[in-house]
């Protein structure tokens, strides 16, 4: 029998989970219908809603700041695991550049930008990727388990605390390395080519290196890339692992622990 007394703390659920959703990896993306994104939200703040027992939720002044506190609270999770997972196009980035791909980039529907030909063809096979191992389910756990960190009755806001900007310093640093470990083989490879055909150039100087360079980078780096990919899946698995672990540094943060 539903109580009409937990409406407002479903509401309240339904705001985080729903924010959620609207920055998250894999569930923000624009080629899911906006319709079936509200229904998984709402059908999964229904099943939290039984989950967490929240204590019921009176309506008033405070009822707003509660709801923003929810809405900021699921934008920052879903935030800090977006700007992680950023790091397959950063790295796609880099590869780029050195293939001479830096000038082909195509639409990214998801963000509405430009994109690096690498960074899409690898963010593509990382989404198949974490949705065949279940790496989604990690996400709505940590949505789940934000509750035992940031409960529902709580209007405390620590969103300009010092370690929730130092959570989310420590993000961006980490894409950019994370970024940089993944393109390292491919990008260290096409150095040495270069240098190679650098030395070509002086050696040879009837060999025109601009007409044969191009190709031959190209090449290089397709071969390189099927040798590489097993590891880059590797690497996937250890960047869901720090998504993880950022998002429970941010709830630690936003919590209790940021008072």
């Amino acid at each position: 029998m539903i109580d009409i007394n937990y409406l407002p703390s479903f509401l309240l659920i339904a705001a985080r989970i729903s924010s959620f959703f609207v920055t998250v990896p894999i569930f923000s993306n624009r080629s899911i219908p906006a319709m079936h994104k509200t229904a998984i939200s709402l059908f999964i703040s229904w099943i939290a809603l039984y989950a967490v027992k929240p204590p019921a939720v009176a309506v008033d002044g405070e009822f707003i700041l509660l709801l923003l506190k929810e809405v900021m609270t699921g934008l920052a999770l879903g935030l800090i695991a977006a700007i992680l997972f950023a790091a397959i196009q950063a790295a796609g980035g880099f590869i780029d550049l050195q293939m001479g791909f830096a000038l082909a980039n195509v639409f990214d529907p998801q963000t509405g930008a430009q994109s690096p030909l690498m960074g899409r063809y690898l963010y593509t096979f990382a989404i198949l990727f974490l949705l065949s191992t279940d790496a989604h389910h990690l996400l709505l756990d940590g949505i789940f388990y934000s509750y035992q960190f940031i409960p529902l009755e709580y209007s405390v806001f620590h969103f300009g605390d010092e370690n929730v900007l130092k959570t989310f310093a420590e993000a961006f640093s980490g894409m950019f390395l994370a970024a940089f470990q993944m393109a390292f083989p491919i990008v260290g490879a096409l150095f040495l080519a270069d240098l190679a055909l650098g030395i070509m150039a002086r050696t040879v100087p009837q060999l025109n290196i601009f007409v044969i360079g191009l190709p031959l980078k190209i090449l290089i780096s397709f071969l390189l890339l099927l040798i590489v990919l097993p590891v880059f899946f590797v690497s996937l698995s250890a960047l869901m692992a720090q998504i993880t672990e950022a998002m429970r540094a941010l709830m630690e943060a936003l919590g209790e622990g940021g008072r």
